[in-house]
């Protein structure tokens, strides 16, 4: 497997807060990676650290060999690497459209006319979203946000697509259909990383699982492996007899 990312000690911190704590993993070509753990764990200050919205204060990030630890989230983006948010961040004063054009011109092979308006579409329907590339994005409801989100960051043409927690408040039916959709990505060649709570996706979709917890890496490994180890269960779940 050609490991397309690399991740090695990586630390942040937030005055005495050590956020993210010795963090080291690699992303391999078509592989989708699991960060899962409880709440304030250190995972979306992972996914801030790998998109650039963040610098790290020790530690390397390499995307295909190449240090990109530290630089802009623009470069960092150009170079393949594009994400969704926790809370959902449309540009609410354009439309659908509009939205997933400010992607395409971002990308590393920027596209205008007619080539932008077919891939404006195209991406659209693929999200489920076809044919409503004139409504306001802040009209759309908000699983209908988190779909608008998602075709602008694959406006991007990434290789690399950081998930965080696009699942979460999908009702079941929307669940399968977004599960069925990261499939699609992988089977295409994109590689993901994937933070969420929903463990029948993590399951379903991950081939492995960092678990973190108070910013360091507490197990590694299967999905079902790594979900079963006692640690893990104590890290979520807490001690019972406390």
């Amino acid at each position: 497997m050609t490991v397309l990312l690399e991740v090695s000690g990586l630390v942040r911190r937030f005055g005495g807060l050590v956020a993210v704590n010795g963090l080291s993993f690699t992303v391999g070509s078509s592989e989708i990676l699991g960060l899962i753990g409880p709440n304030g764990s250190g995972k979306t200050t992972a996914l801030n650290l790998l998109s650039g919205a963040l610098k790290p204060d020790a530690g390397d990030i390499r995307l295909r060999g190449r240090p990109v630890a530290g630089l802009s989230p623009d470069r960092i983006a150009r170079l393949g690497v594009a994400r969704t948010f926790q809370l959902v961040r449309v540009l609410p004063s354009l439309d659908a459209r509009e939205n997933v054009l400010a992607g395409l011109a971002f990308r590393a092979d920027p596209l205008w006319g007619e080539a932008a308006d077919r891939e404006v579409s195209h991406l659209l329907q693929r999200v489920g979203l076809g044919g409503r590339g004139h409504q306001r994005s802040a009209e759309l409801t908000y699983i209908d946000q988190k779909r608008l989100e998602l075709a602008r960051a694959l406006a991007l043409a990434p290789k690399l697509l950081l998930l965080d927690e696009w699942l979460a408040g999908l009702n079941p039916s929307e669940l399968q259909d977004g599960i069925g959709l990261i499939q699609s990505l992988r089977r295409e060649g994109l590689s993901i990383v994937l933070v969420e709570h929903v463990m029948d996706a993590i399951r379903t979709l991950c081939d492995r699982c960092i678990v973190m917890n108070a910013g360091s890496v507490l197990a590694e490994g299967a999905p079902d492996a790594v979900l079963s180890d006692p640690q893990v269960v104590h890290a979520y779940l807490g001690d019972p007899d406390a």
